[in-house]
């Protein structure tokens, strides 16, 4: 019967699609990458979401995040994420979580429940802590390594960690996980070298914050505020969500 996967399914096949429908996928941030992972994977068939994050979209969000617009400024990523899942695909089953993901909290999630798991947050202890409680319930997962920075979309690449170079985002995973035993994972990283963000002053969140006061999270925490462009970490996370649903599929063992 015609259904609005009838285009997906006459590449991956009957089999393919009730594998996507029967998944549950966890999305850890739910920014440039995440948003993009998401959008993909719904409008593939994917019907199971757990989405993690605890940030609200920012009037900088609009530049690159796929659920940022005027009127969602201000909401929670993971609602107006789970409102647009809904409007793709009412059948979905989308559980919001309003918190980052931390080795503080790490517990509170039961990985066995996923299929998948996907990592797009932004700091190497979140990252670790994710990786290390997937592959401990042996839950396939994908980590994005950095897109900030970057203007060559074209230079992704999907690797095992310890085949990455140039990035210095994957150069501290490979030594922080290499000291936990860990022996692999998939993530998709950029071969550009980063280009150095202009110090403008007058544009910068740092001394003109347009967070609501009381926030609890700030981009001003950080130690250097990342540039970003449409164009690149949503390809990153459209190269993830592929990845995924050839994985949930088996079409990167078989290469139908």
């Amino acid at each position: 019967m015609l259904n609005q996967f009838s285009r997906t399914q006459l590449l991956l096949g009957k089999d393919g699609m009730d594998s996507l429908e029967k998944s549950r996928v966890a999305v850890f941030g739910i920014g440039g990458v995440g948003g993009y992972v998401c959008e993909a994977l719904v409008r593939s068939g994917v019907t199971g979401f757990d989405l993690i994050d605890d940030d609200k979209v920012c009037l900088t969000n609009l530049n690159r995040q796929i659920i940022a617009t005027r009127k969602t400024v201000g909401k929670y990523k993971v609602d107006v994420m789970k409102e647009r899942i809904l409007e793709i695909n009412p059948n979905a089953d989308v559980r919001v979580h309003k918190c980052f993901f931390l080795p503080e909290n790490a517990d509170e999630f039961d990985f066995s429940q996923y299929d998948y798991v996907v990592d797009a947050v932004d700091t190497v202890t979140a990252k670790i802590q994710l990786v290390m409680k997937a592959q401990a319930e042996n839950v396939p997962v994908i980590s994005s390594m950095g897109a900030g920075n970057k203007l060559d979309a074209s230079m992704f690449r999907v690797a095992d960690i310890y085949k990455t170079k140039v990035c210095p985002l994957a150069k501290v995973m490979r030594r922080e996980l290499k000291k936990r035993g860990v022996k692999k994972l998939k993530v998709v990283y950029s071969e550009e070298m980063p280009t150095r963000p202009i110090e403008d002053m007058s544009i910068s969140c740092r001394t003109n914050c347009i967070c609501p006061p009381g926030a609890a999270h700030k981009c001003t925490e950080r130690r250097d505020i990342p540039g970003s462009v449409a164009f690149v970490p949503s390809v990153a996370g459209l190269i993830i969500a592929g990845e995924v649903i050839k994985d949930i599929t088996g079409i990167n063992k078989t290469g139908r």
